[in-house]
């Protein structure tokens, strides 16, 4: 059985095609186990110290933008549909800028990662805190390396 589309079909696959792609991959902060491009074959300075406290945190990504274009794209093409002539018009008008704000929060919403907020007092006595993407677990107490360098700093067992 074949499946058409019409132009619109197409329109409507198109942007939300253009929307996943957008949004694949979106995490953008490092956690302990994650390194750049830019960080990796650079020498890092190496601390030790104990666990104080952690918090969760939300990691907020930055908008690319990709999710606006692709949301207004679709709400306009359906909002096209409304009306003949002038009510099409308006209608697409009206759709793409509300499918435009409603890409953007979808997009916001998948940038999004769960954090830490890890408090390390360093056997130098000195206190800091790092933020980080949740991908290992830290208790108060644990005993843990704070590594810096490649402009980035980062908490792990």
């Amino acid at each position: 059985m074949k499946t058409r589309f019409s132009g619109r079909g197409w329109a409507q696959a198109a942007a939300l095609s253009l929307l996943a792609l957008g949004l694949h991959g979106c995490a953008d902060t490092a956690g302990s186990g994650e390194y750049s491009r830019q960080q990796v074959q650079v020498e890092q300075t190496v601390r030790f110290g104990v666990v104080e406290s952690v918090r969760p945190v939300t990691i907020q990504g930055e908008n690319t933008g990709v999710g606006a274009v692709a949301g207004a794209g679709l709400g306009g093409v359906a909002g096209s549909t409304i009306g003949h002539n002038t009510g099409s018009v308006a209608g697409a008008i009206g759709g793409a800028i509300l499918g435009g704000l409603a890409g953007n929060a979808v997009e916001k919403s998948a940038r999004q990662q769960n954090g830490v907020e890890i408090t390390v007092r360093l056997d130098s006595g000195q206190v800091i805190a790092v933020t980080q993407g949740a991908d290992e677990q830290f208790n108060i107490g644990d005993r843990v390396r704070v590594l810096s360098g490649g402009g980035a700093t980062r908490v792990s067992h």
